[in-house]
């Protein structure tokens, strides 16, 4: 596969049959504060553009993209057999040409693969997707041996923009006081958040030990992403994950 100039694959020791990509702003046909490559239904962008740009990446793909209707949960449903628009954050396969994917502008986008190549799964992971179990349920739904999984974190907002209330903090600490290593004090009651390191120890904790990517923050590179916490008013871009 040879993704469009600017869009991103993932670089971690997946096998070869298994395939990733995320995009990212470049070449679509979305105007304003959407330019260019929005992805996403209902967010104030063109319906036309949004078909346009959906077209494209399908062009690069196997076959069309389960889209879910995100709800920030925990639910994951299998790819091959879910309806479209079905209410979850989470998607795996285990069948080649069904293509996991999720929408995003901030959150982060945590893709799996077993290492024998017969599973991949991806989770849709903002904090109260996180806090709730995504990760873990999307382990739990590729019915593959943790040990024998690898782990790719997306681009989401980084730490030093991620600024958060209490409220988050005690969602992680309170099951898990470790994690209060995720967080630095931002004053006025309120923290700087690490999303990669709250998925690492969810994923670590369910025994997933190889895990990649991280680095990628949308909310200071406007470049290449979406973020809804920079722009308030944007589109979203595509994370996603299959077989061949």
């Amino acid at each position: 596969m040879t993704a469009a100039a600017g869009w991103i694959v993932p670089d971690w020791p997946a096998p070869p049959n298994v395939r990733g990509l995320v995009t990212t702003r470049s070449g679509g046909a979305s105007e304003g504060r959407y330019a260019s490559f929005n992805l996403g239904e209902g967010v104030g962008d063109e319906p036309s553009a949004v078909e346009r740009n959906r077209a494209r990446l399908r062009s690069f793909l196997p076959a069309d993209p389960l889209w879910l209707h995100q709800v920030h949960g925990a639910e994951v449903v299998d790819a091959e057999t879910a309806r479209p628009l079905s209410h979850a954050d989470g998607a795996v396969a285990r069948t080649r040409a069904a293509v996991c994917a999720v929408l995003t502008a901030d959150c982060l986008p945590v893709l799996l693969a077993s290492r024998a190549g017969d599973a991949v799964g991806i989770a849709h992971a903002g904090w109260r997707g996180l806090a709730g179990g995504v990760i873990e349920a999307t382990v739990a739904r590729m019915a593959v041996a943790p040990a024998a999984m690898v782990a790719w974190l997306g681009p989401g907002i980084g730490r030093r923009a991620y600024e958060v209330g209490p409220d988050v903090r005690d969602a992680f600490v309170a099951n898990d006081p470790p994690a209060v290593a995720a967080f630095s004090p931002a004053g006025a009651g309120k923290y700087l958040a690490d999303l990669c390191a709250l998925a690492k120890r969810r994923l670590a904790a369910v025994g997933v030990e190889a895990v990649h990517g991280g680095g990628f923050c949308t909310y200071e590179d406007s470049a290449r992403f979406f973020s809804h916490r920079r722009d308030r008013t944007t589109g979203r871009f595509a994370s996603l994950v299959w077989l061949e």
